[in-house]
């Protein structure tokens, strides 16, 4: 898809949601399971996270609303991106809705130390699939169920109203509304994967079906 026109950029003609997933955390950085564990930004997180912002500022979006979970390691970036678009004094809405899937008995655990206890087979389903859910913890499909209901009552009638929303949440939670938003099944969902601190740009129509989306750090 070819970038914005002088004349025309996707975020300032409304109805646009930008989706990001957090920068690098701590426990990104050591290969852990992270889930609901509440860990921080590392230092290549906060870059990711001023990066983000200024892709943002380049492109000229401005937003009337955001979200974010109540992880510090998504408001962290949140908060850095509102600094670099200067609009530190925009509205902001924390939802654990928007939290990460919980992983359960996962959580913390080096995922290569997961592979040699579990298998290579079994922790990719439990990463990977929609409907598998790791011991103690939450599948896709139950992220979605508490993503979705979320965003068609708060975020979906802010864009019906011509607002640009911006959401900064994790790797699923933001996985479970991109399946709903480019309509993919179970199966093509587990190829998704999004990169931390990079900021996705979708135009919808009014009927909330996709007009336009950019990955624009590609």
């Amino acid at each position: 898809m070819t970038g914005p026109s002088q004349d025309e950029e996707p975020a300032k003609l409304g109805n646009v949601l930008v989706l990001v997933r957090h920068g690098e955390s701590e426990w990104n950085r050591l290969n852990r399971f992270t889930g609901w564990k509440d860990v921080d930004l590392t230092e290549e997180g906060i870059f990711e996270a001023h990066r983000a912002g200024a892709m943002l500022e380049e492109e000229g979006c401005r937003f009337e609303s955001a979200y974010t979970s109540t992880l510090k390691r998504a408001r962290h970036t949140l908060h850095i991106i509102l600094g670099e678009i200067e609009q530190e004094e925009l509205p902001i809405v924390t939802d654990a809705a928007l939290n990460e899937r919980d992983y359960g008995e996962l959580m913390g655990i080096n995922k290569e130390d997961a592979r040699k206890r579990w298998g290579d087979h079994q922790v990719n389903l439990w990463q990977r699939s929609y409907d598998i859910a790791p011991p103690g913890g939450e599948s896709l499909k139950d992220t979605a169920a508490r993503v979705l209901p979320f965003f068609e009552k708060r975020i979906a009638p802010e864009l019906r109203a011509g607002k640009n929303v911006l959401v900064v949440a994790h790797g699923n939670s933001l996985r479970a509304l991109i399946m709903q938003l480019d309509r993919l099944t179970p199966e093509e969902v587990m190829a998704v994967e999004l990169g931390t601190g990079r900021p996705l740009i979708y135009r919808l129509n009014a009927d909330g079906t996709v007009a336009e989306k950019r990955d624009i750090a590609a």
